[in-house]
Parts: C-alpha cells; structure tokens; sequence
C-alpha cells in the first residue's frame, strides 16, 4: 500500500482547518501511514463467511421472573424524607422558573 504523502495530510489539515507545520506534516503523514495500513490488515482479514458480531461468545441474560410482590405503604416510605407534603417527597427548588 501507498504511503500517505506530505500533500494529502495538507490538503486535510486544510480541509479540517488546521494549522500545522511542516515538521508536522511529516510527521502526521507517518502516523496515518501506520493508521490507514492497520485498518488495511484488517480488512484482509474479514471474511464473507463470518457474520459480524458485537461480542465474542453469545450473552445470555439472567434476569429473574419479574414477579409483582408488595412494596412500602406511601407513609413509610416518606417515614425517612426529611421533609414531604401532600404525599410526595419535598426537595428544595433548584430552578427559578414558575409551574
């Protein structure tokens, strides 16, 4: 595969509107060299014959039976609140804005 030259890494630095020198521009043309035949490796490697996955061995979910079982009665669970009214919890406001 073709290295990368010193103009195409200009012409994208100009296209992403940076400023770079020419220092740089060696050495950005090196490291996307190193980049672009990585990603080349591994394009060779895919094959039509394997699916593409997210994982590597197959996830299972061990979720319990969701089962309804009873909960807190309204006044215990506001027994703990430091402050409630009409049967809610009361926090102070945080926004200036009116309901």
């Amino acid at each position: 595969m073709a290295a990368i030259s010193r103009e195409e890494v200009a012409h994208l630095a100009r296209l992403s509107r940076l400023a770079v020198t020419d220092e740089e521009l060696d050495q950005f043309a090196g490291q996307l060299d190193v980049i672009l035949n990585a990603v080349a490796r591994v394009g060779e490697v895919a094959a039509d014959d394997i699916p593409p996955t997210s994982h590597a061995v197959p996830l299972t979910n061990v979720l319990r039976e969701d089962v309804m079982r009873p909960g807190l009665e309204r006044d215990a669970a506001l027994a703990g609140a430091p402050d409630s009214q009409d049967g809610r919890y009361r926090v102070p406001r945080i926004l200036d804005e009116e309901v």
